[in-house]
């Protein structure tokens, strides 16, 4: 554990928690204190490795899973982590579909299995997480949005506008929350090669990137812990985790 102990005693819920970035989401928050619900839906060996690390390193963590396609599986997520440990403090969504397709070549199954996981998952979530806060207590959450979402494109087409809408329901959150929830985003791009990626994919995604580079877990962790801790007094904002890719026209 963290000597620093930001998050001493805060619950957390990261969805998608058991790979990736959520990964690394989940055990920055444990290192400096926070009690970290670790959500999964069908990484459920990886989130029970993620759990074991965090308690090694004598933090506390349980996993859960749940289907967020499913309305009653995020309510059961919620109360399950309640009774475990505790009113939620704070919430990442990190958990995500992410379909190839263009616009012509997205079906209404990928449109509205994306606007599921991505945007009504996150909002649904999130009115649980308010729903549950009592008295004085305060809370944040954070989006895992993406570079496309700011600039879109036409690959990924029904995730990036996912991606879009989300940033925006940040801002509505943000003010619809106040003061008693911060909501603020982090539009991440090439911070992990996507699954099964190639040489000449990595390559590309490089060449795109102005700053030439891969970004790393860690770099989203600590913009996490930033907003969570030093950056008390921002809410709404989308912050750009991507290497400058927005940029390039």
């Amino acid at each position: 554990m963290s000597d620093t102990n930001l998050l001493r005693g805060q619950v957390a819920l990261v969805t998608g928690a058991g790979v990736r970035v959520g990964r690394a989401l989940a055990l920055g928050l444990a290192d400096h204190g926070a009690h970290v619900a670790v959500h999964y839906n069908t990484s459920a060996r990886d989130a029970q490795r993620v759990v074991a690390l965090i308690r090694q390193r004598g933090g506390i963590a349980h996993a859960f899973g749940a289907d967020l396609m499913d309305d009653a599986a995020r309510v059961a997520l919620f109360q399950q982590v309640q009774k475990t440990l505790g009113a939620v403090r704070i919430l990442v969504h990190s958990a995500a579909r992410f379909d190839a397709g263009t616009f012509e070549t997205t079906t209404l199954d990928e449109w509205r299995a994306n606007f599921t996981v991505n945007l009504e998952a996150p909002f649904r979530l999130s009115q649980l997480m308010a729903a549950q806060m009592h008295g004085k207590a305060r809370g944040s959450i954070i989006h895992l949005t993406d570079w496309r979402g700011l600039r879109p494109g036409t690959d990924h087409f029904a995730y990036t506008i996912t991606k879009a809408a989300l940033v925006k329901m940040t801002e509505a959150m943000a003010y619809a929350l106040a003061p008693r929830i911060r909501v603020n985003a982090l539009a991440l791009g090439a911070i992990l090669p996507p699954p099964g990626a190639n040489a000449e994919t990595i390559r590309r995604l490089i060449q795109e990137t102005p700053l030439k580079q891969f970004g790393s877990p860690r770099d989203v962790t600590n913009a996490a812990l930033y907003l969570l801790t030093t950056g008390a007094y921002i809410t709404g904002a989308t912050i750009p985790l991507e290497g400058g890719r927005r940029l390039v026209r």
